[in-house]
């Protein structure tokens, strides 16, 4: 009965200790990612909102307020997430400091009725009488063990009685510690609240401003994204004629879609492709303002954004940094728009646009983290990096390749 009741217990402690395990898992998961939406906030508030002595146009204004909302909400979702599975562990433990308090007064109650038995008959007189009465020397030996089995027992006792107490001790320390925990994160998602509160209302009056004229600004929306389909439109033809060229060079149809790799274009491509999610970001500090594919503009959600990659906010005077190893395949400067950098890397091409310097030129042999090109910053003070990647012809999702995109 006794191994039996041992054995039940195990089977808890067992249990439990997974329970915590899976809930400080999950719980290190939350605040990774509380860790990275604040560093967000961070460099948005740094990069998008710190300037103020030029005057931002009203369609950029409420692209960099919806991207900082979108920010602010996954904040306090997540802090909210940290927030109820913390409820969660405080209950939990309370539950099993109630239990380890009710088995520590059953232990200290068996164990004083133990020392009072073993008190009545500790004289060794009693102990040899006890053996010394038994009928046979079997029995006798059985008396033996049964005296030491109970002095191991008095021992097990004690020994548990220690252990339930150090657990206990633990568990109210962190019961306290969780309890303090909960609270601060309670009170940042107060001030979370009240700053998506101030931008929430920042974001009406903005788009009561654009409500009044919106014609305008959605032509100006569209204008704009006429002009980044024709410069995505000239980067295409190119990426095809240098596919076209690669293959005659080697003898093979130039109606191919993928590039003819040579043994040396093919070791480069496998590097790059080996590197997927890995890749470092082609500036040192920002923030993606848009995403890859397509997406409803924030001002007139009838309209589609299409990116055939990103877009980078970062800071004035930043310098483009190659991503991966690779040749200098173009350097594009089209109309109505900056120059543009092209790397190729085997069958990969990696697409840095708007900048104000180059810093290379077309057949340079190029390094992981090379600065290539300083970013452009236009009238408003806006720094913003399109950056690109495509297998061939095929545009791939950035996200996807650079660390932590």
């Amino acid at each position: 009965m006794r191994n039996r009741s041992i054995y039940i217990a195990f089977l808890f402690l067992l249990f439990n200790s997974f329970f915590i395990t899976a809930q400080s898992d999950k719980q290190k998961a939350l605040e990774a990612k509380r860790v990275k939406y604040q560093k967000e906030l961070k460099q948005l508030n740094a990069l998008l909102f710190s300037n103020k002595k030029e005057e931002k146009s009203v369609i950029s204004l409420v692209e960099d307020l919806n991207y900082k909302v979108s920010v602010r909400r996954n904040l306090i979702k997540v802090t909210n997430d940290q927030a109820n599975l913390l409820t969660r562990e405080i209950n939990a433990n309370q539950n099993e400091i109630s239990s380890l308090r009710d088995q520590l007064t059953t232990l200290k109650k068996q164990y004083a009725e133990m020392v009072v038995k073993s008190y009545k008959n500790k004289s060794e007189q009693s102990r040899v009488m006890f053996l010394l009465s038994s009928e046979d020397f079997k029995q006798a030996y059985k008396r033996l063990q049964y005296i030491k089995q109970y002095a191991d027992y008095q021992k097990e006792q004690g020994d548990l009685i220690k252990a339930k107490t150090k657990k206990l001790q633990e568990l109210n320390t962190d019961l306290l510690r969780q309890k303090k925990d909960k609270e601060q994160l309670v009170a940042e998602n107060r001030i979370a609240k009240k700053e998506l509160e101030k931008e929430l209302k920042e974001q009406e009056k903005l788009m009561a401003t654009i409500q009044k004229s919106m014609s305008s600004y959605t032509t100006k929306i569209k204008k704009k994204q006429q002009e980044i389909d024709e410069i995505d439109r000239e980067i295409n033809r190119i990426i095809r004629e240098a596919i076209a060229e690669s293959n005659r060079k080697a003898g093979k149809s130039s109606s191919s879609k993928g590039f003819a790799l040579t043994p040396e274009s093919k070791l480069i491509a496998k590097n790059f492709a080996s590197n997927k999610g890995k890749l470092p970001w082609p500036v040192e500090r920002g923030v993606v303002k848009i995403r890859f594919g397509t997406q409803p503009s924030p001002i007139d959600r009838t309209v589609p954004i299409k990116s055939n990659g990103v877009r980078i906010a970062t800071a004035k005077n930043t310098q483009v940094k190659a991503v991966f190893n690779g040749e200098v395949s173009r350097i594009i400067v089209v109309k109505n728009g900056n120059p543009i950098i092209m790397l190729r890397h085997g069958n990969y091409i990696t697409i840095y646009r708007n900048l104000s310097k180059i810093y290379v030129k077309k057949g340079d042999k190029v390094t992981t983290n090379q600065v290539i090109g300083e970013v452009f910053t236009n009238g408003q003070g806006e720094t913003i990096l399109g950056f690109a990647i495509f297998k061939d012809a095929k545009p791939q999702n950035p996200a996807n390749w650079i660390y932590k995109m």
